[in-house]
């Protein structure tokens, strides 16, 4: 493959190949699809292109474009289902008919982080999933690091509550 004569697209180049596969696998853990986590992690790279010359430290700018574009998805996945059941006039679909099996036995860590406030749920996917310092954390999401261990440790409490409810 000839690289590319642009000195920010061989540098952006430079950093995919460092840290796409990660990423991708990052966030198809996040949103439970393995095909969705790579157009997540493609469209991270796409944004790094355009803001590289803002970008101090491309890795973790691309978890928290990578976390942005995910609680997107969540949003909008509420949206169509709200939109949905509307259509449906309030009627539970034909697969949510019959019981099934108890909720608490289905929450996940997962789903116990994507019911936290946005203000805490992206800190706790940087932080604990992508492994990025506390630092990199606060630079992210424009805060403190002290309001970033505040909400890390608000987070806890919460999962710690969630969790324990569902045992």
């Amino acid at each position: 493959m000839q690289r590319s004569a642009d000195p920010v697209e061989g540098a952006v180049h430079d950093v995919f190949v460092a840290h796409y596969p990660r990423l991708a696998g990052w966030a198809a853990h996040l949103v439970g699809d393995r095909d969705l986590g790579h157009d997540v992690a493609t469209e991270a790279f796409t944004r790094l292109l355009s803001h590289w010359h803002t970008v101090d430290d491309p890795r973790p700018w691309l978890y928290a474009t990578a976390g942005n574009i995910v609680r997107d998805h969540w949003r909008k996945r509420g949206r169509e289902a709200s939109a949905y059941e509307r259509f449906q006039g309030g009627q539970p679909r034909p697969e949510e008919a019959s019981p099934g099996p108890d909720q608490a036995q289905l929450l996940s860590v997962r789903e116990a982080v994507e019911g936290l406030p946005d203000r805490l749920r992206l800190p706790v996917l940087l932080y604990y999933f992508a492994d990025l310092s506390v630092a990199e954390v606060a630079r992210q999401v424009g805060r403190s690091e002290g309001a970033v261990k505040r909400d890390l440790y608000d987070a806890r409490a919460r999962l710690a509550t969630t969790l324990e409810e569902a045992r």
